[in-house]
């Protein structure tokens, strides 16, 4: 039809080419620097956590069955599929996500990091985790190397940036998914907020859209522009849901503040009921 074209034409404009595909990267091909075997298990617990946040509340029934082994398709898979979760608002995701990380460790292991290197060493924390992240987040976003960063002017003893960043030059994940909802919801965002409160180390991730690279910045504290930059991105024309789960989010937002607007009148008017809509009572009879 004329309005779907329309559409479809609107949403081409206004969203983002991304990389040409003709020059995406073998990522079966890419392996970690401990071998195909350690990013083998990495990829398992990862997946396995992951759909134990995304089915948390969920019957059997509607869950994606899941190979033995593990596949990096499921990882996309569970990820699409909490994005998609229509009683889940932005935050929720990102929760579920950020707690995805979180039971990656022992339950002691954060808090004591936080304690022992983070505080008294943000410098040597940034390098130490720049590393690991190297190491154990190959077979998720594919090739990277370390290099130096911009740091915040006031980070005091936070470092000068040397070796506490982590170039991702063109990001699996963001690729085999196609959509920055994706991206912010269930990388960029959780990611940061898991460092910041749970290993006590800022982080700042700067996905970039046209090129598919990301930018880990340790020790970075990520600020209000930063932020609005990656919430404000475009969607990717190759998105898969061609937008939608952007729409999708946007519409939850949207009830979830119509609801607290209706709770807050019915809190504030006893003769609005709780569940009531307003305009149910006549406008005259309110508070």
């Amino acid at each position: 039809s004329k309005k779907a074209s329309g559409k479809a034409t609107t949403f081409l404009t206004s969203s983002v080419p991304g990389p040409p595909l003709e020059t995406k990267p073998d990522y079966e091909n890419i392996v970690g620097p401990l071998g195909r075997w350690a990013d083998q298990i990495f990829l398992k617990m990862f997946r396995d956590k992951l759909a134990e946040q995304v089915y948390r509340d969920e019957d059997e029934a509607n869950r994606i069955p899941l190979s033995p082994d593990g596949t990096y398709q499921e990882i996309i898979d569970l990820a699409a599929a909490l994005n998609r979760r229509s009683n889940l608002s932005r935050q929720d995701i990102q929760e579920r996500a950020r707690e995805t990380l979180v039971q990656l460790f022992p339950s002691w292991m954060p808090p004591q990091y936080a304690v022992l290197f983070s505080k008294p060493f943000p410098a040597f924390a940034a390098r130490m985790n720049a590393w690991a992240t190297f190491v154990a987040g190959t077979w998720l976003m594919g090739e990277c190397e370390i290099n130096n960063v911009e740091v915040d002017e006031n980070s005091g003893d936070g470092g000068d940036g040397v070796n506490q960043g982590l170039l991702v030059k063109r990001c699996r994940f963001l690729e085999e998914s196609g959509c920055a909802s994706v991206c912010v919801n269930s990388c960029k965002i959780p990611t940061q907020t898991f460092f910041a409160q749970n290993m006590g180390l800022p982080l700042l991730m700067e996905p970039n859209y046209e090129t598919f690279e990301c930018q880990f910045s340790f020790g970075r504290v990520p600020t209000a522009e930063t932020e609005l930059v990656a919430e404000l991105t475009p969607c990717l024309q190759r998105c898969p849901t061609v937008g939608s789960l952007r729409a999708l989010h946007d519409a939850t937002a949207d009830s979830r503040a119509n609801d607290r607007k209706e709770s807050s009148d019915s809190d504030n008017c006893p003769m609005i009921k709780p569940g009531q809509a307003v305009e149910a009572v006549p406008a005259e009879t309110r508070c």
